[in-house]
């Protein structure tokens, strides 16, 4: 299997199968994001992934049961180029039980429900999506490019494909100013949405970033540890989903806290206010073990 550049894919992805189909993202205008800052968005060459996929020793054509779609997201393909593509995954790989890929709204928005069944009905079972802030505001002070309406609908439409939804948020992202608006909207836009996941992430400077130009030249503030996770408090209050398993165990946060909602809410609430209360008590991950 070839690779161009780097290459990320969730962490929940890490025994699937990664298939590269573009490179980098069709939005990369985030402020925190340098991913892909050395990779302009593209579209691999269908017959290279053909090349890769059929060329695979048989054992591992055997063993495979997931797939990811790399890079960034791959739905903005169109609805029949994914189709060619996910056929071809499920003639060569006879266990293919999941694939799996990044998405945005934008791409989402650009396909009818009709044509997320299509994908769906040939496994595309599980989209994972950042939101990363249910505050406009937020999102416009960071190029996400998109609004919380339209990332809400976006998911609205892959949900009644019956498509699965893994979203993410990510602390800091508002800064020290705007800390509690961002907790706040994000809770209420990641119940609107309803996912079956959701993870949060806490925000780190990559250089290169204009997140890290901002924050290196003052104009810019981000929230303690303890405030963000004032911030973290504010997401799970706000939360009012269904079915849904929730993490903030990514190695960038400082307290990992997880269960599964909405049975678990009152004790994760417990969890954070005893750290906010009395932060003394438990020890929070140090600055120089947190990952991207």
């Amino acid at each position: 299997m070839r690779y161009r550049g780097s290459v990320i894919r969730p962490p929940s992805e890490a025994s699937s199968l990664i298939v590269q189909v573009t490179y980098g993202c069709s939005n990369n205008t985030c402020d925190f994001c340098g991913t892909y800052l050395d990779k302009p968005f593209g579209v691999r060459p269908f017959e290279e992934v053909v090349e890769d996929v059929t060329g695979l020793p048989a054992a591992v054509k055997r063993r495979t049961e997931r797939v990811f779609l790399a890079d960034g997201d791959a739905l903005a393909l169109s609805p029949r180029r994914l189709h060619e593509l996910l056929d071809l995954l499920h003639t060569e790989l006879p266990n293919l039980r999941r694939v799996a890929s990044y998405a945005n709204a934008r791409n989402l928005l650009a396909k009818s429900v009709d044509e997320l069944v299509g994908l769906r009905e040939r496994r595309l079972t599980l989209l994972y999506l950042g939101l990363e802030s249910g505050d406009d505001q937020t999102l416009a002070d960071v190029h996400k490019g998109m609004t919380v309406a339209e990332q809400i609908e976006g998911c609205r439409r892959a949900k009644e494909a019956g498509i699965r939804l893994s979203v993410t948020a990510i602390l800091g992202l508002a800064g020290r100013a705007r800390s509690l608006e961002h907790g706040h909207a994000t809770g209420a836009a990641l119940s609107a949405i309803d996912p079956e996941y959701i993870g949060i992430l806490t925000l780190m400077l990559t250089p290169g970033t204009e997140m890290h130009r901002k924050v290196a030249a003052g104009e810019m503030v981000l929230p303690d540890r303890i405030g963000m996770l004032r911030e973290l408090r504010e997401i799970v209050a706000r939360l009012e989903v269904t079915d849904c398993l929730f993490r903030s165990n990514h190695a960038s946060n400082y307290l990992p806290v997880g269960g599964h909602l909405p049975e678990d809410k009152e004790s994760m609430l417990a969890t954070l206010d005893k750290v906010l209360t009395a932060p003394e008590s438990v020890q929070l991950r140090p600055e120089s073990w947190r990952l991207l």
